[in-house]
């Protein structure tokens, strides 16, 4: 018989619990599920970006890593949740 450490329990006992009790968002909220999503990454990976080529990489880039994204995500998400179904209709009218 194997020992299972205290930690792997409590691992296994969560996993067990998502398993059980799946929780799934509605579909209706898809659109702005994907808004926040794919705001969300550009901006971190737009903010690292820019931050890295104008300043270079030094220790207090972190925290002005994440000051950059938490100022500039309330700015690109409703973007996105405005402009996504413009830029749908458009490329759909390209490729049809």
């Amino acid at each position: 018989m194997t020992k299972t450490s205290p930690g792997r329990k409590s691992i296994n006992r969560f996993t067990t619990y998502l398993k059980e009790n799946e929780m799934h968002i509605p579909a209706r909220f898809s659109p702005i599920l994907f808004s926040a999503l794919l705001s969300a990454i550009m901006v971190c990976i737009v903010s690292a970006f820019v931050l890295v080529t104008a300043q270079g990489i030094h220790p207090g880039l972190p925290a002005q890593w994440l000051k950059s994204c938490l100022t500039t995500w309330p700015v690109a998400f409703p973007t996105v949740a405005v402009v996504a179904p413009l830029v749908r209709r458009i490329v759909g009218r390209l490729t049809a």
